[in-house]
């Protein structure tokens, strides 16, 4: 079972459930962790593990063969992302905004391009206890997530085949990294907070997630402050609010000493469990 770990706005508390429900979990399923918020991963703050293996991840884009090359244009026409133009007799190309699609490639008449590498970032998988961990971390003035995650995706499918439990920790917003994180993803725990601002950008997310027809619920982190518009807003669209995170100042101390909250806090525990009950027994369908 895929589970995505997302919300409309950054800082509602995604990694603090991401971490915290990865390990409760792993006392009881075989159980993966992957930080896919990939420009900004901090899952690992929280997790102490050794590393497993280590790779770069790479991108294609295209590289011109000046001696070949016919002129034709049509490597331009064919790219949607407006990363070649032919100038004159130059083909200038722009790495940053290649997607790495082939068209350009594959449609050349002269094969005068050729896919070649460039570094996105890097992919470490940790052994933490009964937890795996996977983080990408994308390189410095590098533009494009959504390449990294893909690749990240990948690389869990082809080494958990026997996993009961995947957890996507995704980015925040509702832009492509977004769709690309939870795209598979068999179910869907949107992280909101009871602010005018938490239920702006929770409605986006929901009407994202409806786009992408995926199943979802919510959970409120910091209960307590604000109001009820949340809940409100959650009962007139008829949305499972999974969990009610507590406003508590014992949170947040823990949080920010990089500590897992639910070994200390047995509130915090109860709202996992209620999460484990709603979602992974009845929709997963696990024992």
């Amino acid at each position: 079972m895929k589970i995505a770990i997302a919300s409309g706005k950054g800082g509602t508390g995604k990694t603090t459930l991401s971490t915290n429900l990865a390990v409760y979990l792993s006392e009881k399923y075989n159980m993966v962790l992957t930080d896919l918020d990939v420009e900004e991963p901090n899952s690992g703050l929280f997790l102490n593990g050794n590393p497993f293996n280590n790779k770069v991840i790479n991108k294609m884009v295209p590289q011109w063969e000046k001696t070949k090359c016919t002129l034709c244009g049509n490597c331009q026409k064919v790219c949607n992302f407006n990363s070649i133009l032919k100038l004159g007799e130059e083909i200038m190309i722009f790495p940053d905004l290649c997607h790495g699609c082939y068209a350009c490639a594959g449609l050349c008449p002269s094969s005068t391009l050729k896919m070649v590498p460039v570094r996105l970032g890097e992919l470490t998988h940790y052994k933490i206890n009964g937890l795996n961990f996977v983080e990408s971390r994308l390189d410095v003035g590098q533009e494009q997530a959504t390449p990294l995650i893909s690749q990240t995706l990948d690389y869990v499918d082809d080494h958990f085949k026997s996993a009961e439990i995947i957890l996507y920790d995704s980015p925040p917003g509702t832009s492509c990294p977004v769709i690309e994180a939870t795209k598979d993803a068999d179910y869907v725990i949107l992280v909101t907070e009871p602010t005018p601002f938490g239920l702006h950008d929770l409605k986006l997310a929901v009407d994202t997630m409806r786009k992408l027809e995926k199943e979802f619920g919510i959970v409120i982190n910091r209960h307590g402050i604000g109001n009820d518009d949340v809940l409100h807003y959650c009962k007139n669209e008829n949305i499972a609010v999974l969990a009610k995170i507590p406003n508590n100042r014992s949170i947040a101390e823990l949080y920010s000493r990089g500590e897992l909250v639910y070994i200390k806090i047995p509130a915090f525990k109860q709202e996992l469990m209620k999460i484990e009950d709603e979602v992974i027994k009845r929709i997963g369908g696990l024992q």
